[in-house]
């Protein structure tokens, strides 16, 4: 009966193997979290209102309105936080977000270019895989419309910054292995990392002679690299030793790629046009090497840099921390969590939308952001939710909803045509225009929106990764005009709504619920309340400065 005891054993064995692999990603992450968070207080589930500002901000990039916060909070189903997360990754406004998104993680501020922002969005639209996005960028497609724009993301920074500058190559290798593969060579350019064992000056070299072979194509009005031919090893010397050394091209996480040979006038697969001027394509082209081996299920540090990001992006902390420095000696919080969500990704077949809806599901991601205790945990077991810095973008889009501002803009444009005697058609285009369409028909919010990236995003080439408040931003919303227009009576519909307000503390309540996306406490609302009351005589003015206040509050450009 041994056997039959042993068989019914595996059995058992095998069903529960079965239940833990059919456990959805998100419970699988909450145990893992969990699971490591011993002796730490734990902080409870965020409320609806905190959990709404937080989930809009991240897949939205904005806060919610006034319509949807009272639908949301009113809503009595058990799923509605689920609902909530599909309706926004499918809405119309995550599609801009991510590109926004990606555009300061992978630009970093290095400047806009129409086509790069029209390939971010339409894969976004349409839920490229990530590794579908990536070797688009390392191996740029000019005959594709849609994704040829990608080359911006080389072709910047192939461009001099001064008469007698040389083209930085050694910072567009470094930022091929910082954003793509969440790996930092810029110290192991002239020797072998001094601290990290890991980082050679060989992976750099071979990196580095790729985008040596580079060049940007003139012959075109979009982003488009060319390639020279690549016929022999690169040499190089460490500072240190002076000892003769060669490499061909290397892909970070997959090694050295032989360089082949061709007969002399067979190098090209396709020769160049004289008539077009269109380069010839080499048969050996490294950004190929790069792009196939690099953006690959079977690379490791390729996979675990993106997760890595986007778990980061959700929860305010990257399991490895810095971003950009994966090695042996650098170990995630959560090794076997890492691991998790890199095998999940690539089962998923690179699939962002479905990881951030994953990731938004956790309890993990939706605790609360408020101490369950004294004591402040640490910051790596996530028993707390992190503050997050709300990005220029968010910023822009949600002091423009919680003032009303957009509303405004679309009503002065609307009484412009309609006094025109504009045809109905017209009008109508503006009644059911979104906001970014609204933008794009309006000087003054296309300004704004300008202002608010040269006020509140980083410098170029830097990496916007915490939460840093600065003079010029703190500045610009306490004395621009622009934002100060957002609060006069008659050009914003928020002090307008709030003086229809039949009472202050019903004017109180519509404030916090339209600006911080949640209800005063009793203490704010009696100080309001005396405010108010204190300056009956000149409310409108008084409500505008309360709007203010919120405004430039810590709370409203943070996500918490």
């Amino acid at each position: 009966m041994r056997w039959l005891a042993r068989l019914s054993l595996s059995v058992v064995l095998a069903a529960a193997s079965e239940a833990a692999s059919a456990e959805p990603l998100h419970a699988k992450i909450d145990q893992l979290i969990e699971s490591q968070a011993t002796g730490v207080e734990i902080a409870p589930s965020a409320d609806d209102a905190e959990f709404l500002r937080r989930v809009s901000l991240d897949l939205a990039g904005r806060i919610p309105t006034v319509a949807e916060a009272n639908a949301f909070l009113s809503d009595k189903a058990e799923d509605k936080r689920s609902v909530l997360i599909e309706k926004l990754l499918t809405g119309p406004d995550y599609p801009r977000r991510m590109q926004e998104l990606f555009h300061v993680m992978l630009m970093e501020r290095r400047g806009d270019n129409d086509e790069w922002l029209k390939f971010l969005r339409v894969c976004f639209e349409q839920n490229k895989p990530w590794h579908v996005m990536a070797r688009a960028i390392l191996n740029p497609d000019a005959d594709n419309d849609e994704l040829r724009g990608a080359a911006f993301f080389v072709t910047q920074r192939l461009v001099s910054e001064g008469a007698m500058a040389p083209v930085d190559v050694p910072g567009l290798t470094r930022d091929v292995g910082r954003l793509l593969a969440g790996v930092d060579l810029q110290c192991a350019q002239c020797h072998n990392h001094l601290t990290i064992p890991h980082y050679y000056q060989k992976d750099f070299q071979g990196l580095h002679m790729i985008f040596e072979n580079v060049q940007t194509r003139r012959d075109v009005q979009f982003p488009a690299v060319s390639e020279k031919v690549m016929q022999a090893k690169k040499e190089f010397k460490s500072v240190f030793e002076q000892v003769a050394l060669q490499t061909g091209p290397v892909v970070p996480g997959r090694g050295e790629v032989e360089i082949p040979v061709f007969e002399k006038g067979e190098e090209f697969a396709v020769a160049a046009d004289p008539k077009t001027r269109k380069p010839g394509v080499p048969k050996f082209s490294p950004l190929n090497e790069l792009a196939t081996g690099l953006a690959a299920k079977e690379n490791d540090i390729f996979t675990k840099n993106i997760v890595n990001r986007l778990w980061f992006v959700m929860m305010g902390r990257g399991l490895v921390e810095p971003l950009d420095l994966q090695h042996a000696d650098n170990a995630p919080t959560h090794p076997e969590l890492l691991n998790l969500l890199a095998s999940e990704f690539v089962a998923h077949e690179f699939d962002i939308r479905w990881l951030l809806g994953e990731l938004a599901r956790t309890n993990t991601y939706q605790r609360s952001s408020m101490l369950p205790g004294e004591a402040e945990p640490p910051r790596e077991s996530y028993a707390v939710a992190i503050e997050k810095r709300v990005s220029a973008e968010q910023l822009y889009w949600s002091v423009g909803i919680a003032t009303g501002r957009f509303d405004a803009v679309r009503r002065s444009i609307r009484k412009g045509l309609v006094d025109a005697k504009k045809p109905e058609e017209e009008i109508k285009t503006i009644d059911e225009a979104t906001l970014e369409e609204l933008v794009a028909k309006s000087d003054e919010l296309k300004t704004a929106l300008a202002d608010f990236k040269t006020n509140f995003g980083s410098g170029p080439k830097e990496p916007e990764v915490e939460f840093e408040p600065s003079v010029k931003g703190a500045l610009y919303l306490m004395h621009e005009s622009k934002i100060q227009k957002c609060l006069e009576s008659g050009s914003a519909t928020l002090v307008e709504d709030l003086l229809k307000t039949e009472t202050d503390q019903a004017a109180i309540d519509h404030l916090f619920l339209r600006l911080l996306t949640r209800k005063p406490t009793d203490e704010e609302r009696q100080q309001l309340a005396s405010y108010l009351e204190e300056n009956k005589e000149r409310r409108s003015e008084a409500l505008a400065n309360v709007a203010w206040a919120m405004l430039t509050s810590t709370e409203f450009v943070v996500n918490h």
